[in-house]
């Protein structure tokens, strides 16, 4: 049950990546080689002013890509905290006299609780995409 959420969580992710990626970050990208394409074409430029011509096309992509990064890491966070707070919940009922039987209930309501944390979180990540986009949508 929980590798099963483990993988929703992990679908719903790579979805929410890969249509930031396919909506905003390839196109900074392409603006980014074009540019950097652009600032080798300066023939009256030193290798020193190409350089840093390049790197300034890469600054907006590289914001972008931390930023994203830096959302999500912040997402992925606050599930972890979600699913600790399911483990303490366990952890304070168990004592060294817990039967087998108590242990299966335990384990069961860990599970439930780590199951809803993935489903609440799911259902945050329109918000978490909109916010990151809204963001994104502001960079050229």
């Amino acid at each position: 049950m929980v590798d099963q959420a483990q993988h929703r969580i992990q679908e719903a992710m790579t979805g929410l990546v890969d249509d930031l990626d396919k909506t905003y970050l390839r196109g900074m990208q392409r603006s980014m080689h074009l540019c950097a394409a652009d600032c080798c074409d300066k023939k009256e430029s030193s290798v020193d002013q190409v350089h840093r011509c390049i790197e300034s096309c890469s600054t907006p992509l590289t914001q972008a890509q931390s930023f994203v990064q830096n959302e999500l890491s912040q997402f992925q966070e606050r599930l972890q905290r979600c699913v600790m707070v399911c483990q303490d919940r366990v952890r304070d009922q168990v004592s060294a006299d817990t039967s087998e039987s108590q242990v299966a209930v335990y384990k069961a309501e860990f599970e439930g609780c780590a199951m809803q944390c993935v489903d609440d979180h799911i259902q945050l990540m329109p918000s978490v995409k909109k916010r990151i986009a809204n963001v994104l949508a502001k960079h050229p």
